[in-house]
């Protein structure tokens, strides 16, 4: 039956994942023992102590970092892998996974059992979309703390993308440009709308909103 990848929408007609967000959450999943072993540089808090020869009492900072702690403790990111681990063996009949180890080999196998199942979840999985989603959004929390992104880098999201890909079915994949330039991108398809087509981009897209869906095979 016909319907949208859980991810990003795209359109399919077998499966839950699109073949650009199933090879995404797989890239995730072969990074989150990085993830781990990352966040230790970042459980020590940022000195915040008054100047030297103030007088100000101040309450004693916390002995680690809370985000990091978090990510890496129980709850963190070895529970949010054991835990799609579990449901996802428990669906396909395997009975329980067994866990041994410290926290880091736990994440190692723990990932490298998702990531090898992940054509399974995205063509059979009813709940791939929701999985690929809290991977996407754990390694954005990790990413908040190792890496953060200048906010005037972020993406700006500028809709779906019309462009007709075969008869009359559409693309419609997330467009998206970065803050200070005037294009417009679709990373799925490599459409792209210069300053000049703003307004021919727009039209574009309420034709598409208007036009019956056809779903490309």
């Amino acid at each position: 039956m016909p319907h949208t990848c859980g991810l990003c929408d795209h359109y399919l007609e077998h499966g839950y994942l699109c073949p650009g967000c199933t090879l995404a959450t797989a890239r995730r999943l072969d990074r989150a023992p990085s993830w781990y072993s990352a966040l230790a540089a970042f459980l020590q808090p940022a000195a915040t102590g008054p100047a030297i020869g103030s007088r100000s009492r101040v309450e004693a900072s916390l002995p680690l970092a809370e985000g990091p702690f978090n990510l890496r403790g129980p709850g963190g990111i070895v529970s949010v892998l054991e835990d799609w681990r579990t449901a996802m063996q428990h669906d396909r009949r395997w009975g329980q996974p067994v866990i041994a180890g410290d926290t880091a080999r736990r994440v190692l196998v723990a990932a490298r059992a998702l990531s090898l199942n992940v054509e399974w979840i995205a063509s059979s999985w009813p709940t791939a979309g929701i999985f690929a989603e809290e991977i996407r959004d754990l390694e954005r929390s990790v990413r908040s703390i190792v890496a953060p992104t200048d906010p005037a880098k972020r993406l700006v999201r500028m809709g779906a993308c019309p462009t007709v890909l075969a008869e009359d079915a559409r693309c419609g994949a997330v467009l998206t440009r970065r803050p200070g330039e005037g294009t417009v991108s679709c990373r799925w398809c490599g459409s792209t709308w210069p300053p000049s087509r703003a307004l021919a981009l727009a039209r574009a897209q309420q034709d598409a909103a208007n036009a019956p869906r056809t779903l490309v095979s």
